[in-house]
Protein backbone atom coordinates (compact mmCIF):
# COMPACT_ATOMS: atom_id res chain seq x y z
CA UNK A 1 0.00 0.00 0.00
CA UNK A 2 2.85 2.37 1.03
CA UNK A 3 4.11 1.63 -2.55
CA UNK A 4 1.31 1.99 -4.05
CA UNK A 5 0.89 5.99 -2.55
CA UNK A 6 4.24 6.93 -3.72
CA UNK A 7 4.20 6.12 -7.00
CA UNK A 8 0.94 7.61 -7.18
CA UNK A 9 2.41 10.81 -5.38
CA UNK A 10 5.27 10.14 -7.91
CA UNK A 11 2.79 10.64 -10.92
CA UNK A 12 0.97 13.60 -9.79
CA UNK A 13 3.93 15.12 -9.10
CA UNK A 14 5.35 14.08 -12.60
CA UNK A 15 1.44 15.72 -14.15
CA UNK A 16 1.94 18.78 -11.91
CA UNK A 17 5.40 19.19 -13.64
CA UNK A 18 4.27 18.66 -17.24
CA UNK A 19 1.28 20.67 -16.57
CA UNK A 20 3.59 23.75 -15.25
CA UNK A 21 6.42 22.59 -18.23
CA UNK A 22 2.91 23.35 -21.27
CA UNK A 23 2.06 26.41 -19.51
CA UNK A 24 5.72 28.03 -19.69
CA UNK A 25 6.00 26.05 -23.60
CA UNK A 26 2.84 28.15 -24.56
CA UNK A 27 4.19 31.06 -22.68
CA UNK A 28 7.44 30.66 -24.63
CA UNK A 29 5.64 29.91 -27.92
CA UNK A 30 4.00 33.90 -26.99
CA UNK A 31 7.41 35.41 -26.67
CA UNK A 32 8.56 34.02 -29.97
CA UNK A 33 5.66 35.06 -31.42
CA UNK A 34 6.75 38.46 -31.15
CA UNK A 35 9.42 38.30 -33.19
CA UNK A 36 7.06 37.99 -36.38
CA UNK A 37 4.68 40.14 -35.72
CA UNK A 38 5.23 41.78 -39.23
CA UNK A 39 4.55 38.24 -41.18
CA UNK A 40 1.63 37.59 -42.62
CA UNK A 41 -0.53 35.18 -40.68
CA UNK A 42 -3.31 32.72 -41.74
CA UNK A 43 -6.38 32.31 -39.46
CA UNK A 44 -8.74 29.95 -40.12
CA UNK A 45 -11.55 31.08 -37.93
CA UNK A 46 -12.52 33.40 -35.25
CA UNK A 47 -12.27 30.55 -32.57
CA UNK A 48 -8.88 30.53 -33.10
CA UNK A 49 -8.26 33.99 -31.98
CA UNK A 50 -9.98 33.23 -28.26
CA UNK A 51 -9.73 29.92 -27.30
CA UNK A 52 -10.43 28.63 -24.15
CA UNK A 53 -8.05 26.81 -21.98
CA UNK A 54 -7.38 23.31 -22.34
CA UNK A 55 -8.00 22.63 -18.57
CA UNK A 56 -9.62 25.16 -15.71
CA UNK A 57 -7.08 25.72 -13.53
CA UNK A 58 -6.20 29.27 -14.66
CA UNK A 59 -8.39 31.85 -12.26
CA UNK A 60 -8.86 34.33 -14.10
CA UNK A 61 -6.72 34.07 -17.61
CA UNK A 62 -4.94 37.35 -18.71
CA UNK A 63 -4.17 37.64 -21.91
CA UNK A 64 -1.80 40.32 -22.20
CA UNK A 65 -1.04 42.56 -24.70
CA UNK A 66 1.50 40.03 -25.29
CA UNK A 67 5.16 41.01 -24.07
CA UNK A 68 6.21 44.65 -25.18
CA UNK A 69 9.68 44.00 -26.67
CA UNK A 70 12.26 46.49 -26.10
CA UNK A 71 13.60 48.19 -29.22
CA UNK A 72 17.46 49.15 -29.53
CA UNK A 73 16.22 52.48 -31.45
CA UNK A 74 13.65 53.99 -28.89
CA UNK A 75 13.16 57.12 -31.87
CA UNK A 76 11.70 54.55 -34.48
CA UNK A 77 8.07 54.09 -34.77
CA UNK A 78 6.28 50.77 -33.29
CA UNK A 79 5.02 47.87 -35.19
CA UNK A 80 1.01 48.57 -35.41
CA UNK A 81 0.34 45.79 -33.54
CA UNK A 82 1.64 47.92 -30.23
CA UNK A 83 -0.64 50.33 -28.95
CA UNK A 84 0.30 53.98 -28.84
CA UNK A 85 -1.23 55.92 -25.98
CA UNK A 86 -1.67 59.56 -26.08
CA UNK A 87 0.91 61.27 -23.05
CA UNK A 88 -1.24 62.90 -20.61
CA UNK A 89 -0.79 66.98 -20.93
CA UNK A 90 -2.21 70.39 -19.29
CA UNK A 91 -5.72 71.15 -20.36
CA UNK A 92 -6.34 74.57 -22.01
CA UNK A 93 -9.57 75.72 -19.34
CA UNK A 94 -11.43 78.77 -18.94
CA UNK A 95 -11.08 79.24 -15.72
CA UNK A 96 -14.08 80.60 -15.35
CA UNK A 97 -16.03 77.77 -13.61
CA UNK A 98 -14.78 78.08 -9.67
CA UNK A 99 -14.29 74.51 -9.16
CA UNK A 100 -11.46 73.01 -7.74
CA UNK A 101 -11.23 70.03 -10.52
CA UNK A 102 -8.28 68.70 -8.45
CA UNK A 103 -11.24 67.47 -6.05
CA UNK A 104 -12.70 64.83 -8.43
CA UNK A 105 -9.37 63.42 -10.04
CA UNK A 106 -10.01 60.42 -9.41
CA UNK A 107 -13.55 60.32 -10.68
CA UNK A 108 -12.31 62.07 -13.95
CA UNK A 109 -9.50 59.50 -14.69
CA UNK A 110 -11.72 56.87 -14.62
CA UNK A 111 -14.21 59.03 -16.78
CA UNK A 112 -10.93 59.83 -19.54
CA UNK A 113 -10.16 55.89 -19.17
CA UNK A 114 -13.63 54.79 -20.11
CA UNK A 115 -13.83 57.03 -22.80
CA UNK A 116 -10.56 56.60 -24.06
CA UNK A 117 -9.71 57.58 -27.66
CA UNK A 118 -10.49 56.09 -30.34
CA UNK A 119 -12.14 53.09 -27.91
CA UNK A 120 -15.38 56.14 -26.99
CA UNK A 121 -17.45 55.16 -29.82
CA UNK A 122 -16.89 51.29 -29.61
CA UNK A 123 -18.15 51.38 -25.71
CA UNK A 124 -20.60 54.12 -25.82
CA UNK A 125 -23.51 52.39 -25.15
CA UNK A 126 -21.84 49.91 -22.32
CA UNK A 127 -19.17 51.84 -20.41
CA UNK A 128 -18.33 55.39 -21.59
CA UNK A 129 -21.58 57.09 -22.53
CA UNK A 130 -23.19 56.10 -19.07
CA UNK A 131 -19.88 56.51 -16.79
CA UNK A 132 -20.06 60.18 -18.48
CA UNK A 133 -23.51 60.74 -17.90
CA UNK A 134 -22.74 59.55 -14.30
CA UNK A 135 -19.64 61.83 -13.72
CA UNK A 136 -21.56 65.21 -15.47
CA UNK A 137 -24.38 64.28 -12.39
CA UNK A 138 -21.68 63.91 -9.71
CA UNK A 139 -20.31 67.18 -10.63
CA UNK A 140 -23.33 69.48 -10.66
CA UNK A 141 -23.96 68.51 -6.82
CA UNK A 142 -19.91 68.67 -6.44
CA UNK A 143 -20.27 72.02 -7.73
CA UNK A 144 -23.48 73.24 -5.47
CA UNK A 145 -21.97 71.79 -2.34
CA UNK A 146 -21.09 74.75 -0.73
CA UNK A 147 -24.07 76.92 -1.69
CA UNK A 148 -28.06 76.18 -1.43
CA UNK A 149 -28.24 75.39 -5.48
CA UNK A 150 -28.41 71.63 -6.72
CA UNK A 151 -27.50 72.96 -10.15
CA UNK A 152 -24.88 74.82 -11.87
CA UNK A 153 -25.70 78.61 -12.76
CA UNK A 154 -26.05 79.31 -16.23
CA UNK A 155 -24.01 82.00 -16.60
CA UNK A 156 -20.86 79.27 -15.83
CA UNK A 157 -22.59 76.30 -16.86
CA UNK A 158 -20.90 76.18 -20.67
CA UNK A 159 -17.89 77.52 -19.02
CA UNK A 160 -17.70 74.24 -16.64
CA UNK A 161 -19.01 72.16 -19.96
CA UNK A 162 -15.89 72.71 -21.33
CA UNK A 163 -13.30 72.79 -19.18
CA UNK A 164 -14.39 69.38 -17.99
CA UNK A 165 -14.42 68.19 -21.85
CA UNK A 166 -10.53 69.54 -22.08
CA UNK A 167 -9.46 67.82 -18.69
CA UNK A 168 -10.80 64.73 -19.97
CA UNK A 169 -9.42 65.10 -23.37
CA UNK A 170 -5.68 65.98 -21.81
CA UNK A 171 -6.12 62.63 -19.83
CA UNK A 172 -7.00 60.45 -22.94
CA UNK A 173 -10.67 60.58 -23.63
CA UNK A 174 -11.79 61.07 -27.03
CA UNK A 175 -12.78 65.05 -27.56
CA UNK A 176 -15.88 64.34 -29.44
CA UNK A 177 -17.73 62.21 -26.24
CA UNK A 178 -20.13 65.19 -26.30
CA UNK A 179 -21.39 64.66 -29.59
CA UNK A 180 -20.62 60.22 -28.90
CA UNK A 181 -22.64 60.36 -26.02
CA UNK A 182 -25.08 63.30 -26.83
CA UNK A 183 -24.35 65.35 -23.62
CA UNK A 184 -24.15 69.58 -23.58
CA UNK A 185 -23.99 72.13 -20.52
CA UNK A 186 -27.80 72.50 -20.27
CA UNK A 187 -27.18 68.83 -18.45
CA UNK A 188 -25.79 70.73 -15.56
CA UNK A 189 -28.09 73.46 -15.12
CA UNK A 190 -31.27 71.49 -14.15
CA UNK A 191 -33.21 72.60 -17.44
CA UNK A 192 -37.12 72.91 -17.00
CA UNK A 193 -37.10 71.03 -13.32
CA UNK A 194 -39.13 73.71 -11.04
CA UNK A 195 -36.88 72.68 -8.14
CA UNK A 196 -33.40 73.91 -8.31
CA UNK A 197 -32.44 74.58 -5.04
CA UNK A 198 -32.30 72.52 -1.15
CA UNK A 199 -34.26 74.36 0.83
CA UNK A 200 -37.21 73.14 -2.09
CA UNK A 201 -36.31 70.23 -2.31
CA UNK A 202 -36.29 68.54 1.21
CA UNK A 203 -39.52 70.69 1.94
CA UNK A 204 -40.78 68.67 -1.20
CA UNK A 205 -39.39 65.54 -1.20
CA UNK A 206 -39.21 62.84 1.79
CA UNK A 207 -35.18 62.76 1.68
CA UNK A 208 -34.94 60.14 4.80
CA UNK A 209 -36.47 57.63 2.45
CA UNK A 210 -34.87 58.77 -0.73
CA UNK A 211 -31.48 58.72 1.30
CA UNK A 212 -31.92 55.03 3.10
CA UNK A 213 -33.21 53.44 -0.19
CA UNK A 214 -29.98 54.69 -2.26
CA UNK A 215 -27.33 54.49 0.85
CA UNK A 216 -26.41 50.97 -0.61
CA UNK A 217 -27.60 49.66 -4.03
CA UNK A 218 -26.71 46.13 -4.68
CA UNK A 219 -26.00 45.18 -8.50
CA UNK A 220 -27.68 41.91 -8.11
CA UNK A 221 -31.36 42.98 -7.22
CA UNK A 222 -31.37 46.56 -8.37
CA UNK A 223 -32.43 45.29 -12.07
CA UNK A 224 -35.10 43.50 -11.15
CA UNK A 225 -36.17 44.21 -7.77
CA UNK A 226 -35.47 47.80 -7.18
CA UNK A 227 -34.86 49.47 -4.28
CA UNK A 228 -33.58 52.97 -5.09
CA UNK A 229 -34.69 53.48 -8.80
CA UNK A 230 -38.29 53.82 -7.41
CA UNK A 231 -37.38 56.33 -4.21
CA UNK A 232 -35.51 58.57 -7.30
CA UNK A 233 -38.67 58.46 -9.34
CA UNK A 234 -40.86 59.27 -6.31
CA UNK A 235 -39.15 62.25 -5.72
CA UNK A 236 -38.76 62.99 -9.57
CA UNK A 237 -42.29 63.16 -9.84
CA UNK A 238 -42.46 65.19 -7.08
CA UNK A 239 -40.51 67.73 -7.60
CA UNK A 240 -41.50 68.18 -10.98
CA UNK A 241 -45.05 67.86 -10.45
CA UNK A 242 -45.79 72.12 -10.74
CA UNK A 243 -43.97 71.86 -14.27
CA UNK A 244 -45.86 69.27 -15.83
CA UNK A 245 -49.07 70.74 -14.82
CA UNK A 246 -47.92 74.20 -16.71
CA UNK A 247 -46.66 72.35 -19.77
CA UNK A 248 -49.87 70.44 -19.88
CA UNK A 249 -51.66 73.65 -19.77
CA UNK A 250 -49.42 75.31 -22.98
CA UNK A 251 -50.01 72.24 -25.13
CA UNK A 252 -53.72 72.57 -24.31
CA UNK A 253 -53.47 76.06 -26.12
CA UNK A 254 -51.72 74.88 -29.08
CA UNK A 255 -47.97 75.61 -27.53
CA UNK A 256 -45.01 73.10 -28.59
CA UNK A 257 -43.31 72.15 -25.21
CA UNK A 258 -39.14 70.28 -26.29
CA UNK A 259 -38.73 70.15 -22.67
CA UNK A 260 -38.24 67.42 -20.68
CA UNK A 261 -38.78 68.33 -16.71
CA UNK A 262 -38.63 64.56 -15.68
CA UNK A 263 -35.16 63.82 -17.17
CA UNK A 264 -34.04 67.47 -15.55
CA UNK A 265 -35.72 66.96 -12.42
CA UNK A 266 -34.04 63.82 -12.22
CA UNK A 267 -30.93 64.97 -12.76
CA UNK A 268 -31.62 67.63 -9.50
CA UNK A 269 -32.17 64.51 -7.72
CA UNK A 270 -29.32 62.72 -8.82
CA UNK A 271 -27.07 66.19 -7.67
CA UNK A 272 -29.11 65.94 -4.05
CA UNK A 273 -27.26 62.39 -3.57
CA UNK A 274 -24.18 63.20 -4.22
CA UNK A 275 -23.97 65.94 -2.09
CA UNK A 276 -25.27 63.73 0.84
CA UNK A 277 -23.78 60.36 -0.31
CA UNK A 278 -19.92 59.38 -0.83
CA UNK A 279 -19.53 60.37 -4.84
CA UNK A 280 -18.02 56.86 -5.37
CA UNK A 281 -21.22 54.90 -3.71
CA UNK A 282 -23.35 57.42 -5.85
CA UNK A 283 -21.21 56.60 -9.24
CA UNK A 284 -21.69 53.23 -8.79
CA UNK A 285 -25.53 53.31 -8.38
CA UNK A 286 -26.02 55.58 -11.20
CA UNK A 287 -23.80 53.26 -13.28
CA UNK A 288 -25.82 50.21 -11.98
CA UNK A 289 -28.99 51.96 -13.28
CA UNK A 290 -27.77 52.43 -16.89
CA UNK A 291 -26.47 48.58 -16.71
CA UNK A 292 -30.28 48.22 -15.68
CA UNK A 293 -31.61 50.10 -18.69
CA UNK A 294 -28.97 48.91 -22.19
CA UNK A 295 -29.09 45.42 -20.77
CA UNK A 296 -33.18 45.72 -22.35
CA UNK A 297 -32.61 46.35 -25.72
CA UNK A 298 -30.30 45.66 -28.38
CA UNK A 299 -28.26 48.43 -29.51
CA UNK A 300 -26.76 46.84 -33.11
CA UNK A 301 -28.33 48.35 -35.90
CA UNK A 302 -28.95 45.38 -38.74
CA UNK A 303 -29.85 46.01 -42.49
CA UNK A 304 -32.48 43.83 -43.77
CA UNK A 305 -30.55 40.58 -44.61
CA UNK A 306 -31.97 40.22 -47.98
CA UNK A 307 -28.85 37.71 -49.09
CA UNK A 308 -29.07 35.80 -45.90
CA UNK A 309 -32.53 35.30 -46.47
CA UNK A 310 -31.49 34.40 -50.35
CA UNK A 311 -29.20 31.82 -49.47
CA UNK A 312 -30.79 30.05 -46.32
CA UNK A 313 -34.43 29.69 -47.13
CA UNK A 314 -34.40 26.67 -47.64
CA UNK A 315 -31.48 25.23 -46.25
CA UNK A 316 -31.99 21.70 -43.94
CA UNK A 317 -28.64 21.13 -43.86
CA UNK A 318 -25.12 22.86 -43.67
CA UNK A 319 -24.74 24.57 -46.30
CA UNK A 320 -21.24 26.79 -47.89
CA UNK A 321 -23.28 29.50 -49.59
CA UNK A 322 -25.85 29.95 -47.25
CA UNK A 323 -22.83 30.14 -44.01
CA UNK A 324 -20.81 32.23 -46.13
CA UNK A 325 -24.11 34.77 -46.42
CA UNK A 326 -24.47 34.59 -42.69
CA UNK A 327 -20.93 35.35 -41.77
CA UNK A 328 -20.50 37.97 -44.42
CA UNK A 329 -23.63 39.68 -42.81
CA UNK A 330 -22.65 39.11 -38.96
CA UNK A 331 -19.07 40.38 -39.39
CA UNK A 332 -20.47 43.54 -40.74
CA UNK A 333 -22.64 43.91 -38.07
CA UNK A 334 -19.39 43.35 -35.92
CA UNK A 335 -17.59 46.52 -36.17
CA UNK A 336 -20.08 48.24 -34.75
CA UNK A 337 -19.31 48.35 -30.67
CA UNK A 338 -18.58 46.32 -27.95
CA UNK A 339 -21.68 44.49 -26.51
CA UNK A 340 -22.70 42.89 -23.06
CA UNK A 341 -23.22 39.05 -22.83
CA UNK A 342 -26.96 39.81 -22.00
CA UNK A 343 -27.29 41.98 -25.03
CA UNK A 344 -25.74 39.35 -27.41
CA UNK A 345 -28.54 37.05 -26.38
CA UNK A 346 -31.05 39.98 -27.27
CA UNK A 347 -29.52 40.55 -30.25
CA UNK A 348 -29.28 37.23 -31.80
CA UNK A 349 -33.19 37.00 -30.86
CA UNK A 350 -33.78 39.85 -32.65
CA UNK A 351 -31.88 39.18 -35.74
CA UNK A 352 -33.17 34.83 -35.97
CA UNK A 353 -36.64 36.87 -35.59
CA UNK A 354 -35.59 38.75 -38.78
CA UNK A 355 -35.23 35.70 -40.36
CA UNK A 356 -38.16 33.80 -39.72
CA UNK A 357 -39.36 36.19 -40.95
CA UNK A 358 -38.41 36.35 -43.91
CA UNK A 359 -38.58 32.53 -44.44
CA UNK A 360 -35.82 30.78 -42.71
CA UNK A 361 -37.25 28.19 -40.65
CA UNK A 362 -34.36 26.36 -39.84
CA UNK A 363 -31.94 27.12 -36.62
CA UNK A 364 -28.78 28.43 -39.20
CA UNK A 365 -26.97 29.49 -36.41
CA UNK A 366 -26.57 26.22 -35.37
CA UNK A 367 -25.93 24.81 -39.41
CA UNK A 368 -23.21 27.52 -39.53
CA UNK A 369 -21.56 27.26 -35.79
CA UNK A 370 -22.55 31.04 -34.70
CA UNK A 371 -22.38 31.99 -30.90
CA UNK A 372 -23.14 34.48 -28.70
CA UNK A 373 -19.67 36.26 -29.16
CA UNK A 374 -19.81 36.21 -32.76
CA UNK A 375 -22.15 39.70 -32.04
CA UNK A 376 -19.70 41.75 -30.00
CA UNK A 377 -16.59 42.84 -31.97
CA UNK A 378 -13.85 41.06 -33.75
CA UNK A 379 -11.95 39.74 -30.57
CA UNK A 380 -15.23 37.84 -29.67
CA UNK A 381 -15.65 40.03 -26.57
CA UNK A 382 -18.80 39.90 -24.53
CA UNK A 383 -18.61 42.49 -21.80
CA UNK A 384 -20.19 41.50 -18.29
CA UNK A 385 -23.44 42.54 -17.65
CA UNK A 386 -22.57 44.37 -14.22
CA UNK A 387 -21.16 47.81 -14.89
CA UNK A 388 -17.59 47.72 -15.53
CA UNK A 389 -14.71 49.73 -16.87
CA UNK A 390 -11.93 49.92 -19.10
CA UNK A 391 -8.44 49.09 -17.41
CA UNK A 392 -5.48 51.45 -18.11
CA UNK A 393 -1.95 50.62 -17.27
CA UNK A 394 1.34 51.86 -18.50
CA UNK A 395 2.38 47.92 -19.05
CA UNK A 396 -0.34 46.26 -20.55
CA UNK A 397 -2.33 49.41 -22.25
CA UNK A 398 -5.73 49.90 -22.47
CA UNK A 399 -7.65 46.45 -21.49
CA UNK A 400 -11.30 45.08 -21.05
CA UNK A 401 -12.67 42.49 -18.66
CA UNK A 402 -14.53 39.96 -20.91
CA UNK A 403 -17.32 37.35 -19.51
CA UNK A 404 -17.07 34.96 -22.25
CA UNK A 405 -19.23 31.86 -22.27
CA UNK A 406 -16.93 31.25 -25.09
CA UNK A 407 -18.84 28.87 -27.64
CA UNK A 408 -22.26 29.55 -26.38
CA UNK A 409 -24.62 28.81 -29.28
CA UNK A 410 -26.13 31.75 -30.57
CA UNK A 411 -30.41 31.00 -29.83
CA UNK A 412 -32.51 30.69 -32.52
CA UNK A 413 -36.26 32.02 -31.68
CA UNK A 414 -39.36 30.18 -31.82
CA UNK A 415 -41.13 32.34 -33.76
CA UNK A 416 -41.05 35.61 -36.07
CA UNK A 417 -42.69 37.83 -33.84
CA UNK A 418 -40.20 39.64 -31.27
CA UNK A 419 -41.57 39.38 -28.08
CA UNK A 420 -39.79 41.37 -24.81
CA UNK A 421 -37.50 39.76 -22.61
CA UNK A 422 -36.46 39.55 -19.19
CA UNK A 423 -33.70 38.22 -17.63
CA UNK A 424 -35.33 38.87 -14.18
CA UNK A 425 -38.25 35.76 -14.86
CA UNK A 426 -36.96 32.61 -12.41
CA UNK A 427 -37.57 30.21 -15.42
CA UNK A 428 -35.09 33.03 -17.68
CA UNK A 429 -31.84 31.10 -18.22
CA UNK A 430 -28.89 31.48 -20.50
CA UNK A 431 -28.43 29.16 -23.37
CA UNK A 432 -27.51 25.62 -22.63
CA UNK A 433 -23.81 25.31 -23.77
CA UNK A 434 -23.03 23.57 -26.74
CA UNK A 435 -22.42 19.32 -26.73
CA UNK A 436 -19.27 18.55 -27.37
CA UNK A 437 -19.99 17.74 -31.01
CA UNK A 438 -20.02 21.22 -31.48
CA UNK A 439 -17.51 22.45 -29.48
CA UNK A 440 -14.95 24.80 -31.80
CA UNK A 441 -12.59 24.65 -28.76
CA UNK A 442 -11.81 21.39 -26.82
CA UNK A 443 -11.57 22.14 -23.20
CA UNK A 444 -13.32 22.53 -20.04
CA UNK A 445 -16.78 23.79 -19.70
CA UNK A 446 -17.61 24.02 -16.49
CA UNK A 447 -18.25 27.63 -16.28
CA UNK A 448 -17.76 31.13 -16.94
CA UNK A 449 -13.95 32.36 -17.76
CA UNK A 450 -13.61 35.70 -17.02
CA UNK A 451 -10.53 37.10 -19.28
CA UNK A 452 -8.55 40.28 -19.17
CA UNK A 453 -8.62 40.89 -22.80
CA UNK A 454 -6.67 43.70 -23.77
CA UNK A 455 -7.79 46.32 -26.85
CA UNK A 456 -5.44 46.14 -29.48
CA UNK A 457 -4.74 49.05 -31.66
CA UNK A 458 -4.71 46.69 -34.49
CA UNK A 459 -7.88 45.63 -33.87
CA UNK A 460 -9.06 49.19 -33.11
CA UNK A 461 -7.99 50.53 -35.93
CA UNK A 462 -8.82 48.12 -38.53
CA UNK A 463 -12.65 48.26 -37.24
CA UNK A 464 -12.48 51.85 -37.80
CA UNK A 465 -10.92 51.79 -41.03
CA UNK A 466 -13.28 48.98 -42.48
Amino acid sequence: MDCFQTVSHLKGSLCHQLLLFIIWLSSFQELVAVKTLLEPINVSSMSELASSPSSGLFDPIEISPSVIPHYPNPVEPLPPMYPVFPNRYEPNITGKCPVNFSLMSSLMDKTASDCADPLAALLRNVICCPQLSSFLHLFQGFYSNNSDKLVVQDAVANYCFTDIISILASRGADGNVPTICSVKSSNLTGGSCPVKDVVTFEKTVNTSKLLEACSTVDPLKECCRPVCQPAIMEATLKISGRQLMMNENKNMVGELNHSDPLADCKGVVYSYLSRKLPLDDVNNALRIFSTCKVNKVCPLSFTQPSEVIEACRNVAAPSPSCCSSLNTYIAGIQKQMLITNRQAIICATVFGSMLRKGGIMTNIYELCDVDLKDFSMQAGCLLRSLPDDVLFDNTTGVGLECDLTDNTAAPWPSSSSMSSMSFCAPEMSLPALPTSQTLKNPGCRSGELEMLVPIFSFFVFTTLLF
